[in-house]
């Protein structure tokens, strides 16, 4: 069986070669057409770079689905100051695990992205900000921007082309909010991870004051493939508005959890129930989360939509980073979002009232309501706390927070009825049927 189990209906562009140790070397890599795509960018120009990567449409990996050949647009074309490239590898959404695989296997594949990426917006330096628990991962991802430097890649006069590139491999401290492109780049500085307000965006005042372009570590993983096949060939896959293919991270009650790499507008209840095998002891569905634990929840009749940014919003979630969290019938939808919302007051960083407050709270009333001591009015109480921690501060944690305790709430109101009433679980009834 390939890596870990290898579906037919897959489009392995980035994931070709997962579960292959020869491709996490340089020399295992240009064999497989490393580095061919730089060496092609090269020769292209900035401009033109850019221009091949706005044709593709390809829109951020990370969860907000921006596109990236406009974000690099936004750069200044003559630099009068420092211009930063910033690989955003700090993976800390629960149910997210693409970028440490592309890290782990194919660590050339992201690096040949970040140096064309520099080499488009005219950035001379560049960082990998990798999640502080990355351990082995950081460990193969500095051996391969040893290998790249010692090759000629990385450094002064990138071979031959009169262009300079450097590459940093940053360790951070394991902390959620780092993920956001402003409190990385506070921590990137050494100073305490807290977001930014914005504006002035990243592009105009970004990391050390300067511009800057931050990207996901997928969609920098996709760059090579697309300088090197040209936009117009990426987009023979997914949809008009959300090309291309994207890698799904499936966990939960499936019967073959793991990374999908398939066209963005993928079936999703073909995903969950072809792809990944069904739900082990032909249980029911009961609810998803498409896109990691900070989008609205979906109930099993809702899946019947595409695995795109435009399909999944029209369901009434987001895509987000692509991570499905299946749910069967035995699961308690309140602990769960107790679970996710003590998560995210766990990882607040605290500047913003609302969310340092408001996250605490929350996750207060529904243990409460978990171990049957909670009250009806408690409900309202939390759909209007959740209204008012969102959009109200810097960032958009504490708007992650409230996500799954306002869709959970109106979709399964008669579970969270049932604990405050009898102090009975639903789901455990189900678990024991």
């Amino acid at each position: 069986m390939a890596y870990p189990y290898r579906h037919p209906k897959e489009v392995r562009l980035l994931s070709e070669h997962f579960g292959d140790p020869h491709a996490r070397r340089l020399e295992g890599w240009r064999e497989r057409g490393g580095y061919r795509a730089l060496e092609k960018a090269l020769q292209m120009g900035p401009d033109a770079v850019i221009e091949e990567v706005k044709t593709s449409g390809l829109r951020g990996r990370g969860g907000a689905g921006f596109p990236a050949g406009v974000k690099w647009s936004f750069m200044p074309r003559e630099p009068v100051k420092p211009q930063y490239l910033v690989c955003n590898a700090d993976e800390s959404e629960p149910g997210t695990f693409k970028d440490r695989e592309l890290l782990r296997w194919t660590p050339h594949q992201v690096i040949e992205g970040c140096i064309i990426a520099a080499y488009g917006i005219r950035a001379k330096q560049a960082y990998i900000y990798c999640r502080g628990e990355f351990f082995e991962t950081t460990r193969v991802l500095a051996r391969a921007v040893e290998e790249a430097y010692e090759a000629g890649y990385l450094g002064k006069n990138v071979v031959g082309s009169g262009a300079d590139v450097d590459l940093t491999v940053h360790v951070g401290a394991g902390a959620y909010i780092c993920g956001e492109e402003t409190g990385l780049m506070n921590s990137l500085e050494g100073r305490r991870g807290q977001p930014r307000v914005k504006p002035p965006f990243p592009a105009a005042h970004g990391v050390f004051g300067m511009p800057t372009t931050v990207n996901n570590v997928e969609t920098l993983s996709a760059v090579p493939h697309i300088v090197l096949n040209g936009g117009s060939w990426y987009r023979q896959w997914g949809t008009e508005k959300s090309p291309g293919t994207k890698l799904f991270c499936v966990s939960g009650h499936v019967r073959r959890p793991g990374n999908y790499e398939l066209p963005l507008g993928f079936d999703f209840r073909e995903l969950i129930y072809d792809v990944c095998g069904g739900i082990p002891g032909d249980r029911a569905l009961k609810a998803v989360i498409p896109g990691g634990s900070s989008v609205p929840i979906l109930t099993a009749r809702e899946i019947g939509c595409g695995l795109d940014y435009e399909s999944v919003a029209k369901a009434g979630s987001m895509l987000g980073c692509g991570s499905v969290i299946v749910m069967d019938e035995t699961t308690c939808i309140v602990k769960q979002v107790r679970r996710m919302v003590q998560f995210y007051a766990h990882e607040s960083c605290g500047q913003c009232t609302p969310c340092r407050e408001g996250t605490a709270w929350m996750t207060n009333v529904l243990r409460r309501i978990e171990d049957g001591r909670g009250r009806e009015e408690d409900l309202d109480a939390l759909l209007e706390v959740s209204e008012q921690v969102t959009g109200t501060t810097i960032c958009v944690l504490s708007d992650s927070a409230a996500a799954p305790v306002v869709s959970s709430i109106k979709k399964f109101r008669d579970e969270y009825l049932a604990h405050i009433r009898r102090g009975e679980c639903l789901a455990a009834a189900a678990a024991a049927a």
